[in-house]
This record gives C-alpha cells, structure tokens and sequence, in this order.
C-alpha cells in the first residue's frame, strides 16, 4: 500500500506491506522506530519494530537514505501527530545507503546545496511537496482546458522564426562546427545544415498555436521553451514551460476574462488537493522569514495569499492610468523606486507591478493598452495608433504572471507592424498568409508554468520549482 493510503485508513489489524524510504530511525531499548516515505505524501508512517524479531544486521542497514521493503499488520498508534502505525513483522533492505556518505542526513539544508544535490533532492519534504503540487499544477490546467472545449496542440520546439523578436534563441544544428562550410562571402551557408536553414530551440509556441486556433477555434500548447539569455537571476530560466491558449473570436475582454478565470480555478484545484504539502510549504516559508528584514519579509503568509486571489476579482486598468498612479505614488515621489517612474512609455518594473497589486489597489491587478513600441508585433494596434491591445495579470510578490493581447488580425496593419518592429515576413509568410484567408479577430496569453509555481508554492527561487534547471553556465543533471 502507499502511506497516503495507509495515514487514512482506520482497518487496524490488516496485514500490510509498504516499502519505501528511510528518512529516520531512532532506537531505545528493545524498540526501533523507522519513519519511512515512499513519495505519496508528505507525512512519514511510522514503524515500530521489536528487536527482538529481526536480525541485527539488517536493522543496522536501516539507516537515513536506505530503501525497505516492510511487511507488518496496521495498528492504532498510541502517540500524537499519527492514528495509524504498523508493527513490524519482516524487513528486507532492498538498498543501502551508506550513513558517511548519504549527503541527506536528517537535518536542514541550504537550497543552494540541494541544487549541487538535484540527483537526491526530490527525497526532502520541500522538494516531495514543490514535485506533487506541480504535477497537480500541470494536471489542472489540462482538465481547465478540457472542460472548456480547447484543444492541445503540440507546437514545434525546433523553430525557423523567432516569436517575441527578442534574438536571444538556442541554434540547432548538425554542422561540424570545427569545420563549418562557408559561402563565397565567407558566411555560414547553413544549406548544408540538417533542414536547409538557420534554426533555433522555439521561444513561444504562440505563432503555430494561433495558426490552430485560426480553424479550431480555441487551443492551446504546453510546452518546453527556451531563452538564451545570460542571465542569472533568481527569476531566469534558460528552459521553462510555458502554457499558451489561442481563441478565435475573442476580444481584449475575453481574453482578461479567461486568465481570470483560469488562474482562480488552479489556486482553487492546489488548495483542494495539495493542502498538505502548501501547509509544509508554508510553515517552512515563515521559518525563513523570521531571519530577514522587517522590509523584506513577505506581505502575506502563503495560504493566505493563495486565498487572497480567489477572494478578490481582479481590477483592471489601462497603462496610462497605471502610470498616473505610480507616478503620483510616495514611494517615486521620495525616490524609493530603482527605477523612477518619470514618463509615459516606460517599460514596467516589477517592483511598479506589485507597487499597483500590494499597496495601490491591494488585489490581482490586469494591465491593459501599453505603448506599441514596448509591445510585440502581432499585438492589435488600437485607434489611438500609439497603444495596442496588450494585458498583463499582475500578482502579489511576483508582479506578472500572464501576458497576453488581441492579436492584430489585418494583413496590412500587421506587415506595417513587422516592417517597423523589423520582423523579417520572408520567415513568417505563413503567419502573414492566415490574415489573407477568412481572419477574425483573436486573443491569447502566456503563462510562464515556473512563475506559477512560484506563486503558488511561494518558493523565493525560480531553479527550486523545476526539477532540473538550466541556467548561464549550468546544464548538469
């Protein structure tokens, strides 16, 4: 059985087997008490073991780290914290783990360590509880848009173009770089690459996705993408998974009322089924934050901040109003911003985003109309011709967590767009040609899975809430 199953049955006096990891064992007397997990949650079941009944070389092979295989009959626990332990009858060491040098002694460690540890990390109660909320995570947003009548589609990660125009994109290639083939000029000629052109690890799936949503009506993708920008944050991935849904027929207004929706619907499914492991979470997070600055300490405890979003419809305000604010806010007129707001047309900052969300409004908070020229390309231009449909959902403590927009559905506007933004149409023709054929108007958005996960587990490091991360100079594991 698993010990999730185990911790909430009451059929005391059935005979069990449970295998599993040691995370401790103490002894007295006569009497071992092993606390073993096997994954399934975050609590420990405890086995009692009489000495007695097993050999003394197996139970000096039970130590921190080993895998068992326990067999024993279910009994109601006299002690505090469990209703259910189980006797010991019979155990097998299926692995040892060498008490010298299993890295992972009962104590608490640095998430820097863990990170040099990743191999081992998912065996920590922290890193148990971030793997089993984000496979609740990934699972919700699948059954959101599910329910809804959405399709997934599996966009490509080897791309030709670039999406956000950013530039900063992996190459893929199969040259022999020691020996590249070169034109008459002297460049790469990248004819003799495995497909015939430049091509790169995708930024977005959003470009294909729209391209779906353009006869199916609404889609979405989540998958992998990737940034290779030299950046070593605590909010920078070099690979990281993005959810993108794309809705024909939609507006602006559509497009706020689904992120709304959806991000309410995966607080509300990880507060209902991984309670638990927020409440570890949680307890662990105010344990870190007793050790900083008063200033520094996060505004909310995590269960209420998960609360506070549900609790709250989101305000929604365009980006000139947002400005005002901020401009008119204490903090900029005494110079406490980094960067000072000073002008209409600056690009937000984070700490100006939960400015607006913490202190301002204190609630969820959507963004709407920015200036075209901090905006992608494909964003619709609106009458004004200086703003476009864009949105942003900002968050407490995280700033944004979604950007989206209505998509710029004329040929004409959107080649003029390209032209401006300096968007090669030779690489997106395809692009251009699905506004020449039956468009309509459309939306969608970006979530960043990592971000969420940062918010929902309230975790202070994007490389804890991925189970492998790739950063500037790291790709180990």
């Amino acid at each position: 059985m698993k010990i999730k199953e185990i911790l909430i049955s009451e059929n005391y006096g059935d005979s069990v087997v449970v295998k599993g990891w040691v995370r401790t064992k103490r002894t007295s007397k006569n009497v071992a008490f092993i606390a073993l997990n096997d994954g399934s949650t975050i609590h420990n079941v405890q086995v009692v073991v009489d000495l007695n009944d097993i050999s003394e070389e197996t139970i000096q092979d039970v130590t921190t780290g080993a895998s068992v295989a326990i067999e024993g009959v279910m009994i109601e626990s006299p002690g505090s914290g469990q209703h259910v332990e189980i006797n010991a009858r019979k155990i097998e060491v299926l692995g040892k783990a060498d008490p010298e040098k299993y890295p992972l002694q009962p104590k608490k460690h640095s998430l820097e360590f863990l990170r040099e540890k990743a191999h081992l990390r998912f065996r920590t109660n922290t890193f148990g509880a971030i793997t089993r909320v984000r496979h609740a995570m990934i699972f919700a947003i699948h059954q959101f848009f599910n329910d809804k009548g959405f399709y997934n589609i599996h966009t490509p990660i080897i791309t030709g173009s670039d999406a956000e125009g950013a530039g900063e994109m992996f190459r893929v290639t199969t040259l022999d770089l020691d020996n590249l083939p070169r034109k008459e000029d002297g460049t790469i000629n990248y004819e003799e690459d495995f497909f015939g052109k430049e091509t790169n690890l995708t930024v977005s799936g959003q470009l294909e996705a729209e391209l779906a949503a353009l006869a199916m009506g609404e889609v979405y993708t989540f998958g992998p993408t990737f940034r290779a920008e030299n950046s070593n944050t605590s909010r920078h991935l070099a690979e990281f998974w993005m959810i993108e849904p794309e809705m024909a027929f939609y507006d602006i207004h559509d497009d706020m009322d689904l992120a709304e929706e959806m991000l309410k619907y995966l607080i509300r499914y990880a507060l209902k089924h991984c309670l638990d492991d927020l409440n570890f979470l949680s307890k662990r997070l105010q344990e870190e934050e007793k050790n900083k600055k008063q200033e520094d300490r996060a505004p909310m405890e995590l269960i209420e901040k998960l609360n506070f979003v549900l609790e709250n419809k989101f305000e929604r305000i365009t980006y000139t109003q947002a400005i005002e604010i901020l401009m008119n806010s204490k903090p900029n007129k005494k110079k406490k911003f980094q960067f000072p707001v000073d002008k209409w047309g600056i690009d937000m900052q984070s700490e100006h985003e939960r400015y607006l969300v913490e202190k301002h409004f204190q609630k969820p908070v959507i963004v709407t109309d920015y200036p075209k020229e901090i905006k992608a390309f494909y964003m619709k231009v609106n009458e004004d011709g200086k703003t476009v449909r864009a949105m942003d959902v900002l968050f407490p403590q995280i700033g944004e967590i979604i950007g989206g927009s209505q998509r710029e559905e004329k040929y004409d506007v959107l080649l003029k767009r390209m032209h401006e933004m300096s968007v090669p149409e030779k690489e997106l023709w395809w692009y251009l040609e699905t506004r020449k054929f039956g468009t309509v108007p459309h939306a969608g958005f970006g979530l960043g899975f990592e971000r969420l996960m940062l918010f929902v587990t309230g975790m202070g490091n994007i490389r804890d809430v991925i189970p492998f991360p790739r950063t500037p100079q790291n790709a180990e594991f």
